[in-house]
């Protein structure tokens, strides 16, 4: 070590050289008392045999081929299980509107609630699940801007809001003095068609579409929510004679309670009454989507699938399913209540009814991969073997290797 300290003009710096005992092998204690040493063996002093493959070109010729023997098959399965599977699709806005779809179409005018009716016939038998899709093309929830305008911790409750969070959301975080619960791009573009099965002898369920862990771990009513059920409506007046709105609001008539009138809960058709914490000076998810029920509210499973954003900007999201077969000629009718736009981002909307297997859907993108891997290495270990053949290279000839001479 090297001291500069109280130097004058005329001095030179004092040097300490400090030695390292370590180094010096005559302190070290003999080996029956060195209780960390590493045992002698093969492994722990790394004196494995290992093999040192070296690239012969035949061996390298046979690999390609190998390969493509394997993946060439394999791309016929998949494109062949993918081609079975059966799906139904239409197509029923768009920004380019054809004559199949403009009827339904509502061009830039967004909650048009304008109502369509569509039938997919069913070409083959099917068997439980099956599941029912909306496609939308062109809508890029992959943008890292997009991806990041919300604030996951005011989704599980907190009502309070830090200034990153803010940052986050803008600009849809407050309008005019309201705050937005929840606030962002993704939660305040949420899908909002409304799709219903008509079939009297079919149902289409729209619960068990999302994650269980986003609805268990990422996803919960503001803290102060509450929801009773109204004690003064016969809970069975829903299945005999809806009560009359009087008696609605009468049931939330208790300051206690922030709605003006009670709700019936599509899960158990019961009316309840609830309320929302500072509800004056905050626009919850229910008050922004009529199709959402202020009982669910962020839990509502439409919205969790939407806030689960896609990589691609052509994407399909499980709407609901089916779980009873279908037999081959029947025809399922679908009621669309039309409030998405796509015509501002130039977007087209699908509906889809398909099933699916052990590959997903119905998407021969797998199989062409596999066929082309696999063709490219035939077409490879061809070449290597007319070049081989023909003028082979003699430096790769094992002849001229030498590892390690005596």
């Amino acid at each position: 070590a090297i001291s500069f300290s109280h130097l004058h003009a005329n001095q030179q710096p004092t040097t300490t050289m400090s030695t390292n005992n370590d180094d010096n092998k005559d302190d070290l204690p003999p080996l029956s008392e060195q209780t960390r040493r590493p045992a002698d063996t093969a492994l722990l002093q790394q004196r494995v045999k290992a093999w040192y493959p070296y690239l012969d070109p035949w061996w390298v010729i046979i690999g390609f081929a190998i390969l493509g023997a394997i993946f060439i098959p394999v791309g016929y399965y998949i494109t062949a299980a993918s081609d079975s599977i059966f799906e139904g699709k239409i197509q029923y806005d768009a920004f380019d509107l054809s004559s199949s779809v403009e009827d339904c179409g509502i061009n830039t005018t967004a909650n048009a609630q304008k109502l369509c009716e569509f039938n997919i016939s069913i070409t083959q038998d099917l068997e439980p699940p099956i599941l029912i899709h909306y496609e939308i093309d062109n809508f890029h929830q992959n943008h890292r801007a997009y991806q990041q305008s919300r604030d996951s911790i005011q989704l599980k409750g907190r009502t309070t809001q830090t200034a990153l969070a803010a940052q986050n959301c803008a600009p849809l975080n407050k309008i005019g003095g309201v705050r937005l619960n929840p606030c962002g791009l993704i939660a305040n573009t949420l899908f909002n068609d409304v799709i219903t099965l008509e079939n009297e002898d079919i149902t289409m369920i729209e619960e068990g579409i999302a994650w269980t862990s986003d609805i268990e771990h990422v996803y919960n009513q503001p803290d102060g929510f509450n929801k009773s059920l109204c004690p003064n409506i016969d809970p069975n007046s829903s299945t005999t004679s809806p009560p009359n709105s009087t008696t609605l609001e009468e049931c939330c008539n208790d300051s206690d309670w922030s709605c003006g009138m009670a709700k019936q809960y599509h899960k158990d058709g019961k009316y309840y009454r609830y309320h929302y914490p500072n509800e004056n000076e905050t626009q919850y998810l229910y008050e922004t989507y009529n199709s959402i029920s202020p009982l669910d509210g962020v839990l509502d499973e439409h919205f969790i699938v939407w806030m689960r954003v896609a990589a691609l900007p052509k994407f399909r999201k499980l709407y609901g399913w089916i779980d009873q077969p279908l037999k081959t000629g029947m025809n399922l009718t679908f009621s669309i209540q039309n409030n998405w736009e796509v015509t501002s981002f130039k977007g087209r909307k699908s509906l889809v009814v398909s099933k699916g297997n052990v590959f997903g859907g119905k998407n021969n993108a797998m199989g062409k991969f596999y066929f082309g891997v696999g063709w490219f290495c035939i077409i490879t270990a061809l070449f290597f073997a007319l070049k081989q053949t023909i003028s082979p290279r003699l430096v790769a000839d094992p002849k001229y290797l030498r590892y390690k001479e005596d």
